[in-house]
Order: structure tokens, then sequence, then C-alpha cells
């Protein structure tokens, strides 16, 4: 018996020391291909307003503060520690010694005054350069940018502001070389110079971005050589780049694709809950779409779960309020609009278009997690509405153009999404909703302005304690639901396909990340 237990024991001992002798270490080299659904539109992320510009700009600029690479708590990036006053008015932060940007030049509290002055300041030299569409979504009500010394910088706020420190995690708020600002102008977007582990080196417009490794990076420098982002619209054509090798990883893939990806041994899959949605917006400037009546009757048109049945295969849920029930302040007692094509008919003939209109929706060109098939989508919309009398005729444009013309409200119906960049109602609520972002370029492509809710969530910012804040965000969606500026569709679940030969590959609830810790097998 003895014997059989020695045995026994040793043969535990082998198989430990084996795991651990024949465990894959992580490898130095090599360049990883992302094919992905569209091109950048810039890479100065404080001007960027997509995902594909978000993707490759983190990869080369880097922010005070960051979310977990898995989570979205917030974490030190450039900023080692922070702290805020007692009255909320005055946060201080202390910065990281001895980090230099890409040309070189350090990196200090004057870099942080100039990359946020330059966006909140009309009268700083470098405002110009730039379009800043989102400046009330990242730094908020930040009223001055104070140099202590060297390394500790304090952001000044004209009221308490709670979501601050979490919308300097956002990509909006990213830390630029001031020489190389000064150097490109309004092109630093298409010459991007930061402190992360990856430095620009390429953009061949509609085609591909090439990054390569920082190797004076702060931090551990990143395992890969270089990175291309390659733009491949099609997604049939980016599952099929990713079968053939082509590419490692295929972001955005349709949910046939994922199916068949789920199949393939070759394939590693991370799904997460999101926290996007994608939404149909109703431009209330235009004379029809003002009437509260139509809009409501839209949102009766619409069947969301077919959409979900159909297009994301089941990987989604149907939204009913702007923002997903995995966040806090979210409202369960409001009940959605349901499926209706009489009470719609009967809503158009209260309104006074018993007989239907002519309408333009406008379709995304490019594919998202939270629209991965939307001209299928905008099909599927349009049916809808004809069946309740209203005759919408699609239009598309290219990706930069979309996002243009969308914000200068140019459109009827269009289709867009938003990921929570930080996991707080403010981000959806305020940044997207509210009536101080319905200036060209607009945030709220509803152009909806509504004094009670848009005062509710500014309240909201000034309270540190959440279930109060929570309080007001309840009334506020009440209030959105009411209104229907939107016919929010659906909050999906948020997919990354990769190459098994990739390791440590990341997925935040965003799916923004940092690609400094991936590895790839020789």
């Amino acid at each position: 018996m003895k014997r059989i237990n020695i045995i026994f024991i040793f043969m535990v001992v082998f198989v430990f020391i084996s795991s651990v002798t024949f465990a894959q270490k992580a490898v130095k080299g090599g360049t990883l291909t992302w094919g992905r659904g569209g091109d950048s539109v810039t890479l100065d992320l404080a001007q960027a307003t997509d995902g594909e510009s978000i993707k490759a700009g983190i990869q080369v600029l880097e922010n005070l503060v960051i979310f977990g690479k898995d989570s979205m708590n917030v974490e030190p990036q450039l900023a080692t520690s922070w702290e805020v006053s007692k009255d909320g008015l005055v946060w201080t932060f202390k910065l990281r010694k001895g980090v230099k940007f890409h040309d070189g030049t350090p990196f200090n509290a004057n870099a942080v005054k100039v990359s946020f002055e330059r966006v909140i300041d009309k009268n700083h030299p470098f405002y110009k350069y730039g379009t800043w569409r989102y400046p009330a979504l990242g730094l908020g009500p930040v009223k001055e940018v104070k140099v202590i010394d060297d390394y500790t910088i304090e952001l000044r706020t004209e009221k308490p502001y709670a979501p601050l420190v979490a919308n300097l995690a956002l990509w909006l708020c990213p830390i630029l070389s001031p020489a190389a600002i000064e150097k490109y102008k309004e092109d630093i977007g298409r010459n991007p110079v930061g402190t992360g582990p990856y430095k620009f080196v390429k953009w061949v417009k509609d085609d591909q971005i090439l990054l390569e490794r920082n190797d004076d990076y702060w931090g551990q420098p990143s395992y890969l050589d270089r990175i291309i982002l390659k733009s491949i619209p099609e997604v049939s054509a980016r599952f099929m780049a990713l079968q053939s090798g082509a590419i490692d990883i295929a972001d955005d893939l349709d949910p046939d694709s994922i199916e068949m990806a789920k199949k393939n041994p070759n394939f590693a899959i991370i799904e997460r809950p999101s926290v996007n949605i994608g939404y149909l917006a109703l431009n209330t400037k235009k004379p029809i779409l003002n009437n509260k009546l139509v809009r409501q009757a839209i949102s009766h048109a619409i069947d969301k779960q077919t959409i979900i049945k159909t297009i994301f295969r089941g990987l989604a849920i149907p939204a009913t309020n702007p923002f997903p029930p995995s966040m806090w302040g979210y409202n369960y007692k409001i009940k959605d609009y349901e499926y209706s094509v009489q009470k719609a008919k009967e809503l158009l003939a209260k309104a006074g278009y018993p007989n239907g209109f002519n309408i333009e929706l406008w379709a995304m060109p490019v594919s998202r997690a939270y629209m991965p098939e939307p001209v299928k989508t905008a099909e599927l919309i349009q049916g809808y509405l004809a069946a309740v009398g209203i005759n919408a005729k699609i239009v598309r444009h290219e990706w930069g153009v979309y996002l243009d013309k969308t914000a200068k409200g140019e459109h009827d119906l269009c289709m867009l999404g938003w990921l929570g960049g930080n996991a707080d109602p403010d981000n959806f609520l305020y940044g997207l909703l509210s009536a101080d972002v319905t200036k060209p370029p607009a945030a709220n492509i509803a152009f909806w302005e509504n004094a009670e809710f848009t005062k509710l969530v500014k309240d909201a910012q000034s309270v540190f304690d959440k279930a109060k804040r929570a309080s007001n965000y309840l009334r506020a969606q009440e209030i959105f639901h009411d209104e229907a500026p939107w016919v929010p569709l659906v909050h999906s679940t948020i997919v990354r396909i990769y190459n098994k030969k990739l390791h440590d590959v990341p997925l935040r609830p965003n799916g923004l990340n940092s690609f400094q810790m991936v590895w790839k097998e020789k």
C-alpha cells in the first residue's frame, strides 16, 4: 500500500512539473493583422466619434487614467494617483515621471495642460486644429487646467462633477505631444504622437494602418513587433481572411460567421455582455418628426424581436431605455413600446398622417457590434415602416461622410449606436441626449431638446452619491420613453474572434483595449 501511495505521489508531482515546464511562455516578436469593418476617421482621439478610430488610437495614445484590462474600473496610467477636494471642485493628479512621447519630448504637466486646453479653451492657439464633437463627454465642466509643478496638475471644475475621473479614462481625453500638435497642426489626427506601447508609422487610407512597438515605453514593452489594422468592409470577406490566416482577428462579424467560427478548432472566441446600444435616431428638427405622436408610432411599428432573431441570431437583447440594464441607474419599470401595426396606424392618424408620408432612412455603411448587418437591418425597418404607411427611402454614405452629415442634422431617420465608454449613465443620457449637445457637430443626433430631461441629467453630475444620482436618471428615462427621440433597438453581446496562435487577447465590455500584452506563437 505504501508503495502504491509513493508511486501515486510521484505521478502527481511529475504531472505538476510537466505542466509548469510545458506551459507556453509569452514570446516577443511577430505581426498581428487585425481585420475590421471600416477605416479610422482620425487618430486624434479627442476628435474621434467612431469605434474604428478608437481601436487604432488607443494603441498609440494614453490618458491620465485607464479602465482595467477586462473591466470598467478606473486605474492609473500616466497619472499615478489622484484626489478630489472636499467641495468637489478641484481634482489633483500626480503624474508619472520618466515618460517620453514617441518624438522624444518629455511627458509632463504642461503636456496635460496643452492636450486639455486645446479642447476646452476656444482661445487656445491649438483649438482651431480640431473639431471637438464630444467635449462634454470627456472634460465636462473643467474650467481651468493648472500646472502645480512638472508632475502635478490640477483640474478645476465649474461645479462638483462626479463622472470626471471615469470620463478621463475615455478615449476622448488623450495626452499628445505638444511639439507634435504644433508641427502637424490640423493633420495631427493623421500623425498621432503619444506615449503608448505602439508608435504610429503609416496610414494607407481605406486600406491599413501600421503601428510598431515602442521600445522606449515607460511600462512593459509590447510583445508584438507591429500591428496592422486592415480595413475589410465586407463581413464575408473579413471572415474568409480569418479562415485563410491572412488576418489574426476579425472584428464585428455577423452571427452566421460567428456560428461557423465556433465550430473551427483554430479559433478562440470571447463573448461578453456589452455596455452598448444600437438605435434609430429620429431628427426632431424635421417638421414631421417634431410630432411626438409620429415618433411614438414609429416606435410601435418596429419589431425588435424579429430583428434580434434574424440579424443577431440571439446575440442581443431588445433595448427599452437609452443604456443597457447591466448598468446602474437603469429604470426597470418602463415597459417597451409593443410591436403593433394597429397602434402605429392609430397614432399616425391622430397626428394627422392617416395615409403616412415619405421619409429618408439613413443606413450605416459599416458593421458594428451593435449593428452587424446595418443594410439588412435598414431593409427590415423599411418594411416595418411601409406596413404602417411610411415610405422610407434608404440612403447610404461613406462612413466619415455619414458621421459628418448626421452630426449636422441632414438626415430624417438614421441608424447609429454607442459603446458606453465609462459605464456611467451620464455618458449616454447627458452625452447623447441633452440639449447641451445639439449644436453641430452634434452628439445628440435626434436634435431633441427637453428642458426637464436636461436639467435632471445635469443636476446628477454634481452629486457624488450614486443612489441620489440614480433617482434623477430614473425620471430622465421616463421622459425619454414618452418623448421617443430614438427607437432603442438592441444591446448586443460583444464577441471577439481570433486565431488561437494569439494569447492574452483582452475584451472589455466596451470592446476597446490596448493590445500591449498580446503575444503570438512563432
